[in-house]
């Protein structure tokens, strides 16, 4: 067992350095987690750039803690468990974990005890939220809240599930990304005979095919989606959009909001899309959206978890005229951990590898290169990092 467990920390803003904190004593009610691989997150960028107001407007506001160890995608294996560990977890689908297995994290901790945790299955909402990789200091012991490190420290309550043989390691890191898209299951939830609600055949328009939106794109094929548009400023990731279940590729880059909005209703026989969702964490595209949506529609929001800022909204234009339903979103339910391991087994045949959807992998020293290779959204897919490379 090693004495010092090296992390990658952001200090502040843009200062990203590889620090040492001493191996942790697991508690009796924690499990200390060998970190194999942490996605980097558009969340994460945030941070990095400076952008860390979290949950604006809720009395869960808060600004991120510095010092912070960030990295939430987490897939590890068990390295220690604590006496009373297991009936302090929320294990999802097994009774019982040990030492050596692979498992992923839900990031999130939930109080229990606030309004939301008290009224609204899932707790999503919860105003005393932890957040492993983003709201967490690594200033005070036992330091390790993050996946950009070596090793991991589980509070309990964490919600934990175990990863099927079946499932590779490069597609576990995309769990929690893919629960993220769990929106479009809620807006299957409203159809209904009178139309409303995502239902099999309707169009879906994705903003933004970084990560995030290509999940959505699998998530949108998988529950029966017609067509499938998606838009970027980037050809690789239009181009591995269609690989894994566009129709349509649109380069916002090569075009304006007017040509895209007339090309969304030319496919749609001017009705409009069914359903658009917004990956692409950029406020002014969402104007934009509130265009490409139909009569009667969805539009998820879901790139938006920090406060970047106002739009110009048009409440009669953009909500009233159109009977628009509008789904945000900024956390995911835990129990969708282990369906969502379920579908990277029963529908992996369909798709092209998920494997290949990591195109980066990096060393935890090199995690600042990471990071800035993230932000190159021309070149790349998802970026992980690798603690023991």
């Amino acid at each position: 067992m090693m004495n010092k467990v090296k992390a990658a920390v952001l200090a502040e803003p843009g200062k990203l350095k590889i620090q040492e904190f001493p191996y942790p004593k697991v508690g009796k009610d924690a499990i200390i987690l060998e970190v194999e691989l942490c996605g980097i997150c558009g969340t994460d960028k945030h941070l990095y750039r400076g952008e860390t107001k979290l949950y604006s407007g809720t009395r869960a506001e808060t600004e991120v803690p510095f010092p912070i160890i960030l990295g939430h995608e987490i897939v590890g294996k068990i390295a220690e468990i604590g006496k009373e560990a297991l009936k302090h977890m929320k294990i999802l689908g097994v009774q019982d974990l040990k030492v050596g297995d692979r498992v992923v994290v839900c990031p999130d901790i939930f109080c229990g005890h606030c309004y939301y945790c008290q009224n609204y299955c899932g707790f999503i909402w919860c105003d005393n939220i932890k957040t492993y990789g983003n709201n967490l200091t690594c200033q005070n012991p036992p330091y390790l809240f993050g996946g950009w490190a070596q090793y991991m420290y589980l509070l309990p309550g964490t919600f934990i599930a175990k990863v099927p043989p079946e499932v590779t390691l490069k597609t576990a890191v995309l769990t929690e990304p893919m629960v993220v898209t769990y929106n479009l299951d809620k807006a299957k939830e409203f159809y209904s005979m009178s139309g409303e609600g995502f239902k099999p055949g309707d169009t879906v328009v994705v903003q933004g095919t970084g990560p995030l939106g290509l999940l959505h794109i699998i998530k949108a094929r998988i529950l029966g989606a017609g067509d499938i548009v998606a838009i970027d400023t980037s050809e690789f990731r239009l181009s591995l959009a269609k690989k894994y279940g566009a129709d349509y590729t649109i380069n916002a880059a090569k075009t304006s909001p007017k040509e895209r909005i007339e090309q969304i209703y030319e496919i749609t026989n001017g009705i409009g899309a069914d359903v658009v969702i917004e990956c692409s964490g950029v406020p002014q595209v969402v104007e934009e959206g509130f265009e490409l949506v139909r009569k009667g529609g969805f539009y998820i929001i879901t790139g938006m978890f920090v406060d970047l800022g106002a739009i110009p909204v048009n409440p009669h234009r953009h909500f009233c005229a159109k009977n628009i339903r509008l789904l945000g979103q900024t956390n995911h339910p835990p129990i969708g951990y282990l369906p969502t391991l379920k579908l990277f087994i029963k529908y992996q045949k369909y798709f092209p590898p998920f494997d290949n959807i990591v195109t980066h992998e990096f060393p935890l020293t090199a995690a600042e290169e990471a990071v800035k290779k993230s932000m190159d959204t021309q070149n790349t897919m998802k970026v992980v990092i690798n603690p023991h490379l």
